[in-house]
């Protein structure tokens, strides 16, 4: 079976060569590992001590942030290398502050896994939430480098549990510890034998707590709002935006809307701007504007959702109508908001969690939403007992940063 691994890698790295030529996004994936080898030969010297981490996209390298942050506090000496698989994680976080190499992953072939490791020699290295990449663990396995899953997160479907699946299990051999985020991803990794599992939690109740020690003011948000009750819908897909746009449509005058759509391509702003009635504006509008005249703030930017979230009175976040399904609630929770999300979001385990506790309201059409929402803007009492429970969930949860931290140091000093 790794020998069939093997060779669907290979043919994986030729196929995706051809499907370049028409993709932008694969375009960037093959472009961006072409020269790993040579940067890493440039930034590291064999004399360097270094620490690994990797993360699938962007949100696994959040989710992984606050532990790379306290790892480079304890190892100030140690170069911190960061890679990313996916282009939509690179190309929004390649230049971060707080690793002192950020690329691509090369493809896990042997011969791939044997060189990037040969280069980086990692002290110890880490894997954020998934992607076990089995040529690399291998060879971290075969030079006992001591190796980490953080925030890991184990389901049914799983190579690992399947009767096939014996090569994915040995592969789970390289790890010196399993970080689980529940109870349920303990006890299946140790149905199959594995007994060096810690129940950790989730790393990003801990960066997501953090956010509120930060300055999150944008003025121009606060002029927009006017100081107006306002929603924020954040990471929105079209489908979410149907349901959107009806409602804001018909929506009291005095009730405002900031909208960050998932993709901020010039046709799809264009759509959605075209569904709305009301005053509406975009951000790469805004210069020499009275925003406060909008009812409708559309953001065809990205890396400000996080501050926005910070004035609103309710948000709605996007995904929840397609797959894989849902977007971050924990940002805007961490403010307090109430939260309204599509019905796909049963495989995130903080959604599930905060829908049980009701602080967080599942729709499924224009009416339910309309309920909703205008419950919210009107009921003082239900939004407060709403907005406390959102609260209280990232505070309670805190706390896997040091759970982790304190094993790690254990384990290596």
């Amino acid at each position: 079976m790794l020998f069939l691994y093997n060779v669907t890698l290979y043919l994986a790295g030729f196929f995706l060569r051809i499907i370049a030529l028409f993709s932008p996004k694969i375009k960037l994936f093959i472009e961006g590992r072409k020269n790993v080898f040579l940067i890493l030969e440039e930034k590291i010297k064999t004399e360097d001590k270094t620490i690994w981490f990797h993360s699938a996209s962007l949100g696994e390298y959040e989710q992984g942030l606050p532990v790379i942050e306290k790892i480079k506090e304890k190892f100030p000496s140690h170069k911190i290398i960061v890679t990313f698989f996916s282009p939509s994680g690179y190309e929004v976080r390649k230049n971060n502050t707080v690793a002192d190499v950020t690329i691509y992953l090369p493809l896990d072939t042997k011969s791939n896994a044997k060189r990037f490791l040969k280069l980086v020699h990692p002290e110890f290295a880490f894997f954020i939430k998934y992607e076990f990449w089995l040529n690399y663990l291998k060879e971290l396995e075969k030079s006992k480098t001591p190796t980490f899953l953080i925030s890991g997160i184990f389901r049914d479907n799983q190579m690992f549990f399947k009767w096939y699946g014996g090569f994915y299990r040995n592969a789970l051999k390289a790890f010196t510890y399993f970080f689980v985020q529940n109870e349920s991803s303990k006890q299946k990794i140790e149905a199959i034998g594995f007994n060096n599992v810690i129940v950790s939690g989730d790393t990003r109740f801990d960066r997501v707590a953090a956010i509120l020690e930060r300055d999150n003011s944008l003025d121009y948000v606060e002029n927009f709002k006017n100081n107006q009750q306002t929603i924020v819908i954040g990471s929105s897909w079209p489908k979410d935006e149907v349901l959107i746009a009806e409602y804001i449509n018909q929506a009291p005058e005095n009730v405002k809307f900031i909208i960050a759509p998932h993709n901020i391509k010039a046709d799809q702003i264009s759509n959605l701007k075209s569904q709305l009635k009301k005053p509406a504006i975009l951000f790469s509008e805004k210069e020499n504007k009275d925003l406060s005249k909008y009812n409708v703030f559309i953001i065809d930017t990205i890396g400000i959702l996080t501050k926005i979230y910070s004035y609103g009175t309710i948000a709605y976040v996007g995904g929840g109508f397609g797959n894989p399904g849902i977007h971050n609630i924990l940002e805007p929770a961490t403010f307090g908001i109430p939260i309204v999300i599509g019905p796909n979001y049963a495989n995130f385990a903080e959604a599930v969690s905060l829908v049980e506790l009701e602080g967080c309201t599942v729709i499924s059409n224009t009416n339910e939403l309309k309920a909703i929402f205008d419950k919210l803007l009107s009921d003082n009492s239900f939004f407060k007992e709403k907005s406390e429970i959102c609260k209280s969930f990232i505070q309670s949860n805190k706390g896997a940063t040091e759970t982790i931290l304190k094993n790690v140091l254990h384990t290596i000093q």
